[in-house]
């Protein structure tokens, strides 16, 4: 335990150079572009019938070789997982008035995939130490109007499928997984995105496996994977050739994946247990020497047994009463010591003002109020006191387990920490004026 001053206070802080930043594009990757580029061909989808329509060599082999891995019937690439999602809620015939149960700690467009189709998104809680939906409260949520549930696997902890499914198959609910920041985790012997009937993986830049902008969509449904491939790609120019009859929702845009994203991508595939294992093995490392701290609770000890956690952040729940300091002044002096720890995820979805003011479509209060239903929508404060309580008060997370980072920099992580509770009474003195 260090007691030399406080970094925040002009010490001299426990981590005193940069940490790397991860880089997983290496030879692979860039030869792979070479091809592309020398192939002349940076993209082949063409919005008519024919072969084309379905997209070029790099985007069928990554989608070949992504059903492989997850050990799905069909994978679709789209240009962004926000697009797969969108995508995902028009196959699974979502239309107005009707209600998707969503999660309120996530991204965005884990919930205004939604109102793409003019449906309603219903938030339902947060499980208290995973932060992903707890089946109860999606019970509680549900009506006569609700057709699917979106189910998040934050930070990359496995939600409580079971639960949720249990619940889905009562309801007759499709189960929509949107596995961003969980590509690699387990949920017994279940990949996490392959147990609903549609799951979304995320391509983006600061994820696990990356080609910039891009997603993936996989499902063991023939007409659901039909239905997402027209809505990809003007579905309404081919729906009559491939002679469907159920027209809801075909209608496409122009969602569709390159070929040197493709090739990213299939790389990055294939490198997907040597970018998870270091998280995994860092995150236990992390862990054993974390819960010595009594108030700090690591969410990854909440998995399932037998399921894995692949840590997209490390995240840790702070009782303020317990450790007797702030969890903004403990969060402030760790950082002033060289670790980027946070004290906050994205607020609440329905916090955000489209929300709060029901203003989507136009001024109308379409979706929220329209002739297609016939409720009111409360997007008030208190609605999922859980999710808010984790947002304002007892979650801290940071972007700590990733390669090429090691056991001494988890060794910085403990030391700033205990560093900082050595000096909870000075601290103390400095924030009450003393």
């Amino acid at each position: 335990m260090s007691l030399s001053p406080l970094a925040i206070f002009g010490g001299t802080p426990v981590c005193r150079e940069a940490w790397p930043s991860p880089n997983t594009i290496g030879k692979e990757e860039k030869k792979a572009v070479l091809e592309v580029l020398d192939s002349g061909v940076l993209s082949q989808f063409l919005g008519a019938p024919g072969p084309d329509f379905l997209g070029g060599t790099r985007v069928r082999q990554l989608e070949m070789e992504w059903a492989e891995h997850f050990g799905t019937k069909h994978a679709l690439s789209f240009n962004s997982l926000t697009s797969g999602l969108q995508a995902c809620i028009g196959a699974a015939g979502i239309e107005p008035g009707d209600e998707v149960i969503v999660p309120p700690l996530t991204m965005s467009a884990s919930a205004t995939c939604v109102i793409t189709y003019g449906g309603v998104p219903v938030f339902a809680d947060v499980d208290p130490r995973t932060l992903c939906l707890d089946p109860v409260s999606v019970e509680e949520k549900i009506t006569d109007r609700t057709r699917a549930i979106v189910v998040v696997h934050l930070f990359g902890h496995p939600a409580d499928m079971d639960g949720l499914m249990a619940v889905a198959r009562r309801h007759g609910l499709m189960v929509i997984e949107d596995a961003a920041q969980a590509p690699g985790a387990m949920y017994g012997d279940r990949p996490v995105g392959t147990i609903g009937e549609l799951g979304g993986f995320s391509l983006n830049y600061h994820k696990t496996i990356q080609s910039g902008e891009g997603g993936v969509i996989v499902t063991n449904d023939d007409d659901l994977a039909q239905r997402l491939s027209l809505i990809r790609n003007h579905g309404e120019m081919v729906v009559e050739s491939l002679e469907v009859e159920n027209l809801a929702n075909t209608f496409g845009g122009n969602l569709r994946m390159t070929e040197i994203e493709a090739a990213i991508a299939l790389e990055q595939l294939r490198k997907l247990e040597v970018s998870t294992r270091p998280r995994i093995d860092l995150a236990s490392y992390l862990d054993e020497r974390i819960v010595r701290f009594h108030g700090i609770e690591p969410q990854g000890l909440s998995a399932p047994e037998g399921s894995s956690h692949v840590y997209y952040f490390y995240a840790m729940f702070y009782d303020e009463e317990e450790i007797g300091l702030p969890r903004s002044l403990f969060a402030e002096a760790v950082r002033a010591e060289g670790i980027h720890l946070r004290e906050w995820y994205a607020p609440p979805v329905y916090w955000a003002p489209m929300y709060r003011d029901q203003v989507a479509f136009g001024k109308s209060g379409f979706p929220f109020v329209s002739e297609y239903t016939d409720r009111e929508f409360s997007y008030e404060r208190g609605i999922c006191p859980v999710a808010e309580e984790a947002y304002e008060q007892n979650l801290i997370f940071g972007k700590f387990c990733h390669w090429p980072l090691t056991t001494e920099h988890m060794d910085q992580v403990v030391e700033a920490m205990d560093k900082v509770l050595a000096h909870r009474d000075d601290l103390l003195t400095v924030e009450q004026g003393g």
